[in-house]
């Protein structure tokens, strides 16, 4: 039990006895995707689905470089908790194909691996087995896990009502003369459909990076797997590439709430409560599901 208080779950007292239903309320296990069993997730079911008339909104929270998908996990349980919501958070491992590789997913194609269509996967598996309304979801990302969040949204506006991007080290313009993953010239060429404008300026859209996320020697890396020439145009430190991105949106119509958290580095915890306050005013905007 002491491990679901230190989840920071305050269910844990009122879970129901049968074993099944233990691990389906609170912090969950992290379940194998069943769609490919290479990924994982894990869930924050909030106690008030029990009393729940409806199914309940659905906040996903992708991953940096460093997978700590469960840290994210236990870091949202207060805010599903107050506001009613599913938190939702994927793991995309490290090394599948290449041990060596540790971007994978930041790109949403990698190899025979489409993460963006696995999300998708995702979030209908629990949508089947919870109750949870995932025809539109909240998206949160941070550092790598902000660079897979725009691009998703580029590719999947119609699936969100919200997106918080942050502090992505590497960032894609919406640049019809540019090649991705810098510009998005052959986007169709590569995933099938291009990108719909119109709807991406319906989803709510948040950028927020630490004022002190500064330091540069893990996104400026000629020659490394994640770089590409051209990468740099967008300034050298994810500061500089994220009020870049904010101005290439706006050029395209895409309005978007810049937050810069003063004396925050690197950080995803720390940008958290920025976040936070984004989506629950997102939240209080949409119409509930109904049973």
């Amino acid at each position: 039990m002491s491990e679901y208080r230190e989840a920071g779950a305050s269910a844990v007292r009122n879970r129901p006895h049968h074993p099944e239903q233990f691990y389906r309320s609170g912090p969950t296990p992290f379940f194998a995707a069943q769609a490919d069993q290479r990924v994982s997730f894990a869930l924050y079911v909030p106690q008030v689905h029990d009393a729940a008339r409806s199914p309940m909104p659905l906040v996903v929270v992708v991953h940096g470089t460093a997978r700590t998908a469960e840290l994210y996990r236990n870091a949202w349980s207060g805010f599903a908790e107050r506001h009613g919501c599913v938190v939702l958070t994927p793991l995309f491992p490290a090394g599948i194909g290449d041990p060596e590789d540790l971007h994978n997913f930041k790109f949403l194609a990698y190899g025979d691996i489409r993460f963006d269509r696995l999300l998708l996967d995702i979030v209908d598996e629990v949508v089947a087995r919870f109750p949870v309304d995932g025809r539109r979801f909240l998206l949160h990302g941070f550092s790598g896990g902000g660079q897979f969040t725009h691009r998703f949204l580029y590719l999947h506006p119609e699936r969100l009502a919200a997106v918080s991007i942050a502090a992505p080290g590497r960032v894609t313009m919406i640049d019809p003369d540019q090649p991705w993953w810098i510009g998005t010239a052959d986007v169709a060429d590569r995933f099938g459909h291009g990108i719909d404008l119109d709807a991406v300026r319906r989803v709510a859209v948040q950028m927020v990076v630490g004022e002190a996320d500064i330091e540069t020697w893990e996104i400026n890396n000629p020659g490394g797997t994640n770089w590409m020439p051209g990468a740099d145009a967008a300034g050298t430190t994810r500061v500089d590439r994220l009020h870049a991105l904010h101005r290439n949106f706006a050029v395209h119509g895409i309005e978007a709430r810049l937050d810069v958290v003063p004396g925050v580095g690197h950080h995803g915890t720390k940008l958290q409560p920025a976040v936070e306050g984004f989506f629950a005013e997102v939240l209080a905007t949409l119409p509930r599901a109904s049973a």
